[in-house]
């Protein structure tokens, strides 16, 4: 047997026999020893943050210090920032591992229903010693995060049934009327009250809260979700306070922007959105995290992009779709097939080339990267259906509407029930113009008039941006203006504006309609209306074009709920940049076997596949270990040099018969100095962690994951260093690498 294999072999020997291990082995494999709820999450500990507002919440610790924590993780949970929450609940748990309220924070920052019941049970394990209006807390979100009610018939396993959740509301209302001066248990029960068939109820709590504390980012926060839509002018005061009291937050800077879009208010849409990404790619920049890990990055981004659309600024559109479909991804928070980065970033590309009728750009190869799956086939035939329309080539327009309609069957399908609508609309929508097309205009407008009465319904409810992607009425009044009936063409085009307020193309519409139709004065404030929503739009925009040849005179008017500033002259810069880019590697300071000086400036012009492992008593790694073993040809041949980094000694390393061998640089971090820098550490329980880290020919760390587990999915990696190739110059090869 040859050298390499027997080492491959005695590595699998030492990884078997992992199920009997005690609590501190799998300690030492970096597992948390307070159980799996602690073994995802935060493992860094938290700093003071400012910028996040101010709500106190007073609890019962052996700590002083831990107030200041607690605090700050409540008011990260008014916002919804949950993970940044955890963190500073965690720390709380570390200084003071007795105090109960810290649980009940890990439990409201969890991220599923297991996590947090667990940790309620820490909670109430320690609820004899708090105040009675802390017990009460814990007794409530006891009963939320707690067993279905077996007397509810609608509780399924693990999901929260009708009867817990009244009767987790009625104990939150006994804190209440028990405690009215509480103000954070009338904003948490205004928070459960939003959006639903109470919404006044809710907004009488939280002017209640705002009365008493007028900066209060839960109440500002809670009152903007709870008139997003319809009747989003009513939180309009709260929009304008939320970003000023929490600027720090992303979400604080972006839920405005829901309910500025909502009115129609779209440059102070964009503001807002454009705040939003910026303050989160600040964020990432900071604490080395990338969009896969920002819970709200990839929707602020897709909003973003819709709401430059809507400005006319479809260059500024396309270009936000790009920069997410450009973003490192991952294979756990970023499944392609879910509605993460990537696919959000399709979503945002089809609906700027779509609305702007971009054809070429659709067709062109490289545009798309459609999967073999359901959900792309259906979006791939309808944007190709309609580019082939748009470029007058009929036959080939009739392969792709027969494609679109081969997925009838599928549509159908359990899997694909959410598709369902969409596939309906879509396809009377294809054949409405296809029907046009070919001259058949009483047949091409009667599909698109029911394709727009049902797609308007259908985006009442998924305007978040909406997923569908232009309003077919404003199709439909074009198709009318072209068969001279400018009457019905307004009417459609007004049917848009009672849904998407102030939409641009639905006013350029609106302008040549009525200036058809023989009325210059609803003309002319169309036009006026226009002229203030695309003061910024792109040179030579159709729509703009058209409706400016009209000659109309009127001076730009915003009819929108209330004041906006002007979008492009109003300065984010301070807020963070604009464009996400990697983070540079943290120093690499180890030494390596043969107690030689490393750093990662030997490996610049290469990939570096950097693994922080936690020895060779630890069978997870060694299992690691073997697979890169077992690759580290095809890692050469993609220009990645792989360096593996633990506490073991040089010495150690050069003498291991188990991993000495191995054919890559084992480098050593004694002190664990690099283990800290490159976040391969847990603050809360003192351990080294497993790290997979990407690190680009530049330097710059472009994909990692770090944990009590490593990571050994390689198919994937390979594909985001493909990725990184392709967008590099060519490999230079180092000393180190020719000698590997």
């Amino acid at each position: 047997m040859k050298h390499g294999a027997a080492m491959v072999v005695s590595i699998l020997l030492a990884s078997q026999g992992l199920s009997a291990q005690t609590v501190e082995e799998k300690w030492k494999q970096g597992h948390s020893r307070h159980g799996e709820a602690f073994d995802v999450g935060p493992r860094e500990k938290p700093w003071a943050m400012e910028g996040i507002g101010k709500a106190h919440f007073p609890i019962t610790t052996s700590k002083a210090e831990v107030q200041q924590w607690f605090d700050q993780g409540h008011n990260l949970l008014h916002s919804f920032w949950y993970y940044e929450a955890e963190r500073a609940f965690r720390w709380c748990v570390k200084l003071d591992p007795e105090c109960a309220m810290a649980y009940w924070g890990l439990a409201r920052s969890s991220d599923n229903g297991e996590r947090a019941a667990a940790f309620m049970r820490e909670a109430e394990r320690r609820k004899d010693k708090v105040t009675e209006r802390e017990r009460m807390y814990i007794e409530a979100w006891a009963v939320r995060f707690g067993p279905d009610d077996p007397k509810d018939p609608e509780a399924a396993p693990g999901q929260s049934g009708d009867r817990k959740y009244d009767r987790f509301k009625r104990l939150l209302e006994a804190i209440v009327l028990k405690y009215p001066d509480d103000l954070e248990a009338k904003s948490l029960l205004g928070l459960e009250g939003l959006g639903g068939g109470n919404r006044y109820g809710a907004e009488l709590l939280l002017q209640q809260v705002l009365a008493r504390d007028p900066n209060h980012p839960g109440a500002h926060h809670y009152r903007i979700h709870n008139w997003d839509g319809e009747r989003g002018d009513v939180a309009l005061d709260s929009c304008r306070a939320y970003g000023r009291i929490a600027p720090a937050i992303g979400h604080a800077q972006h839920m405005p922007g829901h309910v500025y879009s909502s009115v129609g208010m779209w440059h102070e849409a964009a503001i807002s959105m454009d705040s939003a990404t910026r303050v989160e790619k600040q964020y990432m920049a900071r604490r080395m995290t990338f969009p896969f890990d920002n819970w709200n990055y990839a929707h602020n981004k897709n909003y973003l992009s819709y709401i430059h659309s809507q400005l006319g600024m479809i260059e500024a559109a396309i270009g936000d779709a790009r920069q997410l479909l450009a973003a490192p991804r991952d294979p756990k928070y970023d499944n392609p097939d879910q509605y993460g980065t990537h696919w959000q970033g399709t979503l945002a590309l089809m609906r700027a080339l779509v609305q702007n009728e971009r054809w070429k750009e659709i067709l062109e190869p490289k545009t798309f990267a459609w999967r073999d799956i359901f959900r792309d086939k259906l979006w791939r035939a309808y944007c190709e259906t309609l580019a082939h329309i748009g470029l007058g080539n009929l036959d080939k327009a009739a392969k792709s509407y027969a494609a679109h309609a081969a997925l009838s069957a599928d549509a159908k399908k359990p899997d694909n029930r959410q598709f369902e609508q969409t596939y309906s609309v879509q396809s009377l929508e294809l054949r409405g113009c296809l029907a046009l097309a070919r001259g058949e205009t009483l047949t091409g407008l009667g599909h698109l008039a029911t394709a727009a009465a049902r797609e308007l319904e259908m985006r009442e409810h998924q305007n978040d941006p909406p997923s569908y992607p232009r309003p077919i009425y404003n199709v439909l009044g074009r198709a009318y203006l072209e068969a001279k009936s400018p009457q019905l063409a307004a009417a459609a085009f007004e049917k848009t504006l009672s849904v998407v307020r102030n939409d641009g193309f639905a006013l350029a519409g609106l302008a040549e309609a009525y200036a058809a139709a023989g009325a210059p004065e609803k003309a002319r404030d169309a036009w006026a209306r226009l002229q203030f929503v695309w003061s910024d739009a792109d040179a030579g925009l159709k729509p703009l074009a058209r409706a400016r040849a009209l000659g109309l005179q009127a001076k730009p008017r915003d009819s929108s709920p209330g004041t906006q500033r002007n979008y492009r002259s109003t300065t984010l810069d301070h807020l963070g940049p604009n464009l996400w880019e990697p983070y540079e590697a943290p120093a690499l300071d180890a030494l390596d076997s043969k107690a030689k000086r490393v750093t990662l400036d030997e490996y610049r012009g290469r990939n570096v596949l950097l693994i922080f492992y936690l020895g060779e008593e630890c069978p997870h790694c060694l299992e690691q270990l073997t697979e890169v073993t077992k690759r580290k040809d095809e890692l050469f041949r993609l220009d990645t040099d792989v360096l593996a980094v633990s506490s073991d000694t040089p010495e150690h390393n050069a003498k291991s018969l188990r991993i000495g061998q191995l054919p890559f640089r084992l480098l050593s971090d004694v002190k664990l100095e690099n283990a800290r820098r490159f976040k391969s550490y847990d603050d809360f329980e003192e351990l080294a962690l497993h790290s997979t880290i990407l690190i680009d020919r530049r330097g710059r760390v472009r994909w990692a994951r770090h944990g009590g587990d490593p990571f050994t999915d390689f198919d994937f990696l390979f594909k985001e260093i493909k990725r990184l190739n392709d967008e590099a110059a060519p490999p230079a090869k180092t000393e180190s690498a020719r000698k590997q």
